[in-house]
């Protein structure tokens, strides 16, 4: 009786089992490739808009500002408008500001079992100072016409990462809102339905409500024109 006919089975079994194994492996490689290629995407910092920042213009915004507020606490209707620089330098100085009180002086990583640091009681704890600690390292903003562009350099895990943002402001029953139009982490896109997800459960969230929650004398802002333009009512 002739071997043939099963040994050629065995022969294609073999071969097949050989190319799934081979799939497999393709398969395998493949999603390590990937993984690697959207790790060094997220990794890559892009570089940040040419925006420009003086001490100068951040003098006109906090006059702009402290005039508005007075104006709207005598009754008056006021417009604020801030340009591309007086926004990026109010913006640089408030940023540098929160960093430095960040870490109070004299204040210790050693805190005592009490949570009381080096200056006494009544000072910050070791964990007031981790919670004041922000981990943005860097704010830029374009405007143009009725759209901004956020450049966000944030820390994570020792890293820096950056985020840019596009989209309009607007304000909703007294809340500043967000419409995100496109996103970018690193240098991987962010898919829109993803991108619109996260902005609308960020803005949602309990805890960042407050925060973007408008003081009681201005009734709007939004982009326009490429400004930043507040109601005071």
């Amino acid at each position: 009786m002739s071997t043939a006919a099963p040994a050629q089975t065995v022969a294609t079994a073999e071969k097949g089992i050989s190319a799934w194994v081979w799939a497999f492996r393709l398969l395998r490689w493949s999603t390590y490739l990937t993984a690697l290629i959207t790790l060094i995407l997220l990794l890559h910092k892009t570089p940040p808009p040419p925006v420009q920042a003086s001490p100068q213009a951040e003098a006109r915004a906090e006059q702009k500002l402290q005039m508005a507020q007075e104006s709207a606490s005598q009754g008056e209707k006021v417009t604020l408008t801030l340009d591309e620089n007086e926004l990026n330098s109010f913006l640089a100085s408030r940023l540098g500001s929160a960093s430095n009180a960040a870490v109070p002086a004299g204040t210790t990583a050693s805190a005592t079992d009490a949570g009381e640091t080096t200056q006494g009681p009544g000072a910050p704890t070791a964990a007031d100072v981790e919670q004041m600690q922000s981990s943005v390292r860097d704010v830029k903003v374009q405007m143009d016409g009725d759209q901004v562009h956020a450049y966000v350099v944030f820390n994570v895990h020792g890293r820096d990462m950056t985020l840019n943002l596009v989209g309009r402001l607007a304000t909703k029953d007294g809340y500043l809102r967000f419409e995100p139009l496109s996103g970018q982490l690193g240098g991987l896109p962010i898919p829109q339905s993803a991108l619109e997800s996260a902005v609308q459960r960020l803005m949602d969230s309990p805890e960042n409500r407050d925060k973007l929650k408008l003081p009681p004398d201005i009734e709007d802002m939004h982009i326009e024109n490429g400004q930043l333009v507040a109601t005071y009512q």
